[in-house]
């Protein structure tokens, strides 16, 4: 009997076990098992510098979605990201996306204005205003160099 009772709590630990290991995957992937709650938009920006796949995304600070992809628009010559936005969240076609840095140092994100006075976007739209990120290092090379103007 005490054979059956160790073999029996073993069994209960390594089911435990690979629920947790299975629980821990399907969060830390992002992957949805019961349908996706987001819908897509697309921002062309003229330098993505920093900006990655899995990049979160901002609504006057709080995490809306993340950046799905980013591509290249041959035609244009300009940097396609593509965006998965939280269902409930309404994003309007005067909007505005930047690429912010957090911190000093930090990972690249990206920040949405939503807008409010145009119409809804549809799944699929763009948001037609964006804003490149700032080039740190050239600000600083600028301001050391003296090609910083000061205002009278």
């Amino acid at each position: 009997m005490k054979k059956f009772t160790m073999e029996t709590a073993v069994g209960v630990f390594l089911v435990f076990g690979l629920l947790c290991i299975g629980y821990m995957t399907v969060k830390l992937g992002h992957v949805s098992l019961l349908g996706d709650d987001s819908y897509t938009l697309f921002a062309r920006f003229t330098s993505v510098t920093g900006l990655r796949a899995g990049s979160l995304v901002y609504i006057s600070g709080i995490q809306v979605g993340r950046v799905e992809k980013l591509n290249m628009d041959q035609e244009s010559q300009k940097a396609v990201v593509e965006i998965r936005i939280r269902n409930p969240i309404k994003i309007y076609d005067d909007a505005i996306a930047s690429i912010k840095t957090e911190g000093l140092i930090g990972d690249m994100h990206l920040s949405i204005d939503p807008g409010g006075a145009g119409t809804l976007l549809k799944p699929g739209e763009a948001i037609t205003e964006t804003q490149p990120p700032v080039d740190i290092a050239d600000l600083i090379s600028k301001y050391a160099f003296g090609d910083v103007k000061k205002k009278q």
